[in-house]
């Protein structure tokens, strides 16, 4: 079995596309209690391939060689996966509550390699 980090992505348009934006705050809430249920149910179909169930993220700092800056980047959350390929890992996020329920934009897959050396 190999790990797959699986990248939650969420961008300005697809707030805009999903209607996110233009709900009330009680239809907001009733999406986001419907979104959370269904990704519990995710979890729960999917928990033997789980190795890390993750988190979403906030804000980002970014430290270069200039110092600790702010910056904007349109990561949204992750979670860590194990699968016999890179398209079985995919195929876990099908239909995946982030993006038809929550207003994310995608999910993006991709292995995680040893350490050279």
């Amino acid at each position: 079995m190999q790990r797959f980090l699986a990248v939650y992505i969420g961008t300005e348009a697809s707030m805009n596309e999903s209607g996110w934006n233009a709900l009330s705050e009680s239809a907001r809430q009733k999406r986001e209690k419907a979104g959370l249920a269904a990704w519990k149910k995710w979890v729960e179909a999917n928990q033997d391939s789980i190795v890390e169930i993750g988190a979403p993220v906030g804000k980002t700092l970014r430290t270069s060689k200039r110092g600790i800056e702010k910056t904007k980047n349109e990561l949204a959350g992750f979670t860590v996966v194990q699968a016999e390929s890179h398209e079985d890992a995919a195929k876990l996020f099908e239909g995946h509550p982030h993006f038809t329920l929550f207003p994310g934009d995608s999910i993006e897959i991709m292995p995680c390699l040893p350490v050279p050396g």
